[in-house]
């Protein structure tokens, strides 16, 4: 398996325009609480699981992808999912599971729009195309960028 920096090196060089990065800023987070609402609108049985089981079992499976690439990376992610699983959970208790779940939909088309945007605007196909571990690296390497900032090493 590749380590992070291998992972993001690669993730970047599809996305040097500014105006693409920018987009995948807002765009890459609303897709993953949109897969996150999405999954927890699932109806799980009240005596098997609460609502979110499904959205649970989802980000523990990605959460041990991001655990072996990196032990920050992981703590980071794991920080992100319980903050968009609170989120999905506060969402379910307003909307109800069919309003949620239209809610996820339509901002995870709009928000696939705009990454096709980005990527048009930078003249490279999307990472994911090549391989479909991208599309979990997409928000690590936001969260690198972050770590980095902050000057975190991963």
């Amino acid at each position: 398996m590749r380590d992070a920096q291998q992972w993001f090196d690669s993730y970047g060089n599809d996305h040097r325009d500014a105006r693409n990065r920018a987009i995948h800023w807002v765009c890459v987070p609303l897709i993953l609480w949109c897969v996150i609402a999405a999954l927890w609108a699932i109806p799980v049985p009240r005596a098997f699981a609460q609502p979110g089981l499904w959205a649970g079992v989802t980000m523990f499976l990605a959460w041990t992808f991001y655990w072996r690439l990196s032990r920050v990376i992981g703590l980071g992610m794991l920080a992100v999912f319980v903050v968009f699983g609170f989120i999905a959970q506060l969402a379910y208790a307003a909307l109800g599971a069919m309003h949620l779940l239209v809610l996820a939909g339509v901002l995870f088309v709009l928000a696939w729009i705009g990454q096709f945007i980005g990527h048009a605007l930078e003249g490279r196909r999307p990472s994911f195309l090549t391989d479909l571990a991208y599309l979990l690296i997409g928000p690590a390497w936001l969260l690198g960028k972050l770590l980095a900032r902050a000057r975190i090493a991963y």
